[in-house]
């Protein structure tokens, strides 16, 4: 019909995207082949650790209670599948082709929602080595440019580009060949600090500016070192340089927890690691993480795990 072309799509112009989708997509299936067969045939184990130091490998065939965790600074990609994570209340999703990014230590609990024997989960995680990261955007200048607003970020799903998963893929087929990790791995990190920082939102999510969001942090590291203490609001702020009001707002803003229940969790959490790897009893681990009476952390830590200590400890070991 005349001028019917009119409303067609100028192929020039899609070609392109759609040939950059089906890379990615390959790529993305590259990776996740490689996950299943580096796992295929081990130990049953929801994480498994790699000759790479930061770089673990997960895969669930059947699904699982979410568990708990402290996860640290990382890029936890889903190559097949789908997971989510649970900071406090806010609960994150994502499935294949993205990742979650954690920037600062936090408790947490999550599984794969999506997975099965004959379609495993399949992720990988690199810990994120913040300062690489703050140097790399000192070679780009991110901040002198004011690519970075400096807002406080606790975690944030990320949707993968073609990059980030050559990065994966590279990283993971280091496996096969031992003896070039020393020497290869090193760049692989600092190109995935890279493109990870121009990754749509990266600058301003993975950036500090300075001022209050960074001695926030500062505070938040300050409180996962120092849980067994006994810390007030009052003393988190002073450090924070805020005042409480404000201190309590933004910390809970950053790990979608309040200051306290942060504590507490990490507490939990490694009572739970005493009593399960070190063979501690119930009361020494409470006494060991801070806690003044054994029934009030008995009472605690059976509402976070939903049993009770010993019993937890029994079954996890």
């Amino acid at each position: 019909m005349p001028g019917s072309s009119r409303n067609l799509p100028n192929p020039s112009s899609c070609y392109p995207k759609f040939m950059q989708q089906h890379e990615q997509s390959l790529k993305l299936l590259e990776l996740a082949v490689l996950l299943h067969r580096y796992t295929d045939g081990k130990a049953a184990a929801d994480s498994l650790s790699t000759p790479i130091e930061g770089m673990s490998i997960l895969r669930s065939d059947p699904l699982k209670q979410p568990m708990q965790c402290m996860i640290k600074p990382a890029l936890c990609i889903t190559a097949q599948g789908g997971k989510f994570a649970t900071f406090g209340k806010k609960r994150y999703d994502y499935g294949a082709g993205q990742a979650l990014v954690v920037t600062v230590d936090m408790p947490s609990h999550g599984t794969a929602f999506a997975a099965s024997k004959t379609q495993p989960y399949l992720g990988l995680i690199f810990e994120i080595d913040l300062e690489m990261l703050q140097a790399v955007a000192d070679d780009l200048e991110l901040v002198k440019a004011g690519q970075t607003k400096g807002k406080a970020c606790g975690a944030f799903v990320l949707q993968m580009n073609e990059q980030l998963i050559d990065c994966a893929v590279r990283a993971v087929q280091l496996l096969d060949s031992p003896n070039a990790i020393k020497a290869l791995y090193p760049a692989i990190t600092r190109e995935l600090c890279y493109w990870l920082l121009n990754s749509p939102g990266g600058a301003e999510t993975l950036l500090l500016g300075g001022g209050h969001d960074r001695k926030l942090m500062q505070t938040i590291h300050l409180l996962r070192d120092r849980f067994r203490d006994s810390l007030r609001i009052e003393d988190l702020a002073r450090a924070a340089q805020m005042s409480p009001t404000t201190f309590f707002r933004q910390f809970k803003a950053v790990t979608s927890m309040a200051p306290l229940q942060y504590k507490k969790q990490l507490r939990l959490l490694e009572a739970r690691r005493l009593m399960m790897f070190s063979d501690a009893n119930v009361e020494t681990a409470a006494f060991d993480v801070g806690y003044a009476s054994p029934s009030q952390f008995s009472r605690e830590y059976s509402r976070a795990f939903g049993s009770s200590p010993r019993r937890d400890a029994s079954a996890g070991r």
